[in-house]
This record gives structure tokens, sequence and C-alpha cells, in this order.
């Protein structure tokens, strides 16, 4: 091999140099067995994040309006106590929150069904530590939906 193309694979990174030698990792949810595109494909990263500001947004306004009484500084915990308890309620009875459904998502589990009680816990205790969440896989799926065998689709 020629050093130069040794630098360039390098500098490329190892996805382009692994493709370069014939590896195939395809579009996101291939290997989930999901569609390239359409209803039942994994969600794109800008979806998810469009919803969970959503989410946030009105979980703010009732901590804010609600909870606190029109005091910003006490609002965050509490903001995220409703958050908690939103997707809590929402994934775990009709699969998606109010951000979502209104950009056209749904968490269901890896086969396709829904994703139980048990798992949505696991995945919003995941997800309220953030960081989970911002550890992707080449299907775009956090690490909290790994964890939770869990994935984001379009509707």
């Amino acid at each position: 091999m020629d050093k130069r193309q040794a630098i360039g694979s390098w500098l490329s990174g190892p996805r382009e140099a692994a493709e370069e030698m014939g590896a195939d990792f395809g579009y996101p949810g291939k290997q989930l067995g999901l569609p390239q595109q359409g209803p039942g494909s994994v969600a794109r990263f800008g979806r998810r994040l469009g919803a969970v500001a959503i989410d946030w947004l009105g979980c703010q306004l009732i901590a804010y309006g609600l909870i606190t009484g029109r005091d910003w500084n006490g609002s965050g915990n509490w903001t995220l106590a409703v958050f908690v308890a939103l997707v809590i309620l929402t994934v775990g009875t009709v699969g998606f929150t109010p951000g979502k459904r209104i950009l056209g998502l749904r968490v269901v589990s890896q086969d396709g069904g829904p994703l139980g009680f048990g798992r949505v816990v696991v995945r919003t205790a995941l997800l309220a530590l953030l960081i989970p969440a911002l550890v992707w896989d080449r299907d775009g799926r956090g690490l909290h939906d790994r964890l939770s065998r869990a994935v984001q689709v379009r509707i």
C-alpha cells in the first residue's frame, strides 16, 4: 500500500477505510430489518431532537406555570421530573410522547411490537441521564434505545 493511501484512510476515518476495503454498512435500520425510507424506517436525529425539544418545552411550561408558581429558578428539577413522568406514561401506553406524535415518530421494540413498561422505565431513566442518548450506533439509535432493545421509527 502506498503511504499516501494509508494517510488518506487515516484522515478519512475508519468507516470510509472499511468501506474502501469492501465492508457494507448499509442504511440505518438495515440490520434490524427495517425499511430504508417511509413508515417503519429508523427516525433520523433531527426529528428525534425536535420531538425531545417539544416535549421538554411543554414540561418546562407545566413546571413553571403549575408547580413552581412561575419561578424559573425553581422549575429546572421539576421540569426533569415532569419530563420523566410524561415519557414513562405516554411511551409506556401509546408508544409516543406528544412531541414524537407531532413529528410522526413512535418508539417500538426491535421486533416491532410494543416496548413494555419495564423497558420503558429503563429507557427513560437512561434518557434522563442524557449521556446515553448522545452515544449512537450505526443504526442511529442512542445507547438508551440499545440497552432497552428499542428503536424509534417513523409513523
